[in-house]
């Protein structure tokens, strides 16, 4: 069995406020798959949720709101 007490995954962005009820399933949900796929466990997992304002990030090549406006005009 590999370690990855050490090791570490952040895997959360969002565009938008996530209550804190939902904070607490994706923090349970995620450490669960942790555990579940790479054997990490609980005590030893920290998830992050990074609440990204929409004007800070992009996709394909432009700022996100003129991605999707692209997109949904297709």
């Amino acid at each position: 069995m590999r370690a990855y007490r050490d090791r570490n995954y952040r895997v959360i962005a969002t565009s938008r406020s996530v209550e804190a009820e939902e904070k607490t399933a994706i923090i349970k949900g995620v450490s669960q798959v942790l555990l579940d796929v790479l054997n990490k466990p609980l005590e030893s997992t920290y998830v992050v949720i990074e609440e990204v304002d929409l004007d800070n990030w992009g996709c394909g090549g432009l700022p996100t709101a003129q991605y999707r406006k692209l997109r949904a005009a297709r």
